[in-house]
């Protein structure tokens, strides 16, 4: 029989994985069962994207269409049998400061053992890029906010956000400004090169969690642990693997010729992504 994991044991467990000289790459886990099998296969940490959940869920594309209440529905369900540390991907915490702390607490009752809090202005205003970021006052008022909601103070609490869209010395302030706020660690996506980690990282004490998307400039685990570095983020390929192992089953069962769609372009079909972008053109443009 396999051993029961407390969730306030596997937060202890990621609280280790900060406090190590090591790196860590994160499995992709979206439901009961990829949860079990990257806890088999050896994976220190797991996470719940939350445009895999939108996917999962809604089949809906990232345009911030899941709710707080589906979200924490899909991770209870990993929660329930997860062996492994799982990361929330909490995106902006559902709106202000104070959904933030409800975001929080709901996640911590569903057993995940860290979360992220972005400061990415969502959902998207028409017109507007998907990467916009909200005023550095309130970004810090959310990292405090969730920091006050957690009831397990072993539940770790990460700042996260992009570096690719503003300056180098924007990214040190924000960064900064979130460490001194008290958050656990600091999540990045958007970084360049070594170079670039090297300016951000130098200014900081607290764990680095980068989203690399497997970027070719940054795979050195050993760099990137001298640099502060305890998690990395590739992506979620295991999901897309499963949308297209989906597919091509379910077509030969059909006798369908084979299809030259990536499994990123199917999950973008299924998804209606382009209903999605034609609706917003009819609906949220601001007319004169």
């Amino acid at each position: 029989m396999n051993r029961r994991f407390s969730h306030h044991s596997l937060r202890h467990d990621f609280r280790k994985l900060l406090e190590s000289g090591s790196c860590f790459h994160t499995a992709s886990v979206f439901d009961p069962m990829s949860a079990r099998i990257a806890a088999d296969l050896g994976f220190e940490v797991g996470i719940l994207g939350g445009s895999v959940a939108s996917l999962q869920v809604l089949a809906a594309p990232d345009f911030a269409l899941i709710t707080l209440s589906e979200f924490v529905e899909q991770a209870t369900r990993i929660g329930r049998v997860a062996r492994l540390p799982v990361l929330a991907d909490a995106d902006h915490g559902y709106g202000n400061g104070l959904n933030v702390m409800r975001t929080v607490v709901e996640l911590e009752r569903a057993g995940v053992a860290a979360l992220t809090i972005e400061d990415t202005w969502l959902p998207t205003k028409f017109g507007r890029k998907s990467t916009d970021l909200v005023e550095l006052p309130e970004a810090v008022g959310k990292v405090r906010a969730a920091l006050e909601a957690r009831s397990d103070s072993a539940l770790a609490i990460i700042a996260r956000t992009h570096a690719g869209v503003i300056t180098t010395d924007e990214v040190i302030a924000r960064a900064k400004a979130y460490q001194a706020a008290g958050a656990d660690g600091i999540c990045m996506v958007g970084v360049r090169d070594f170079t670039h980690l090297e300016e951000i990282s130098a200014h900081l004490s607290v764990p680095l969690m980068l989203v690399t998307y497997g970027n070719p400039e940054l795979r050195d685990n050993e760099r990137l642990a001298r640099l502060g570095v305890r998690i990395v983020v590739n992506g979620h390929a295991a999901y897309f693997a499963a949308i297209k192992a989906t597919y091509d089953c379910l077509r030969e069962q059909r006798s369908i010729a084979a299809s030259e769609l990536t499994a990123s372009e199917l999950a973008q079909k299924y998804s209606t992504a382009d209903d999605y972008r034609v609706w917003a053109e009819s609906f949220m443009q601001v007319w004169e």
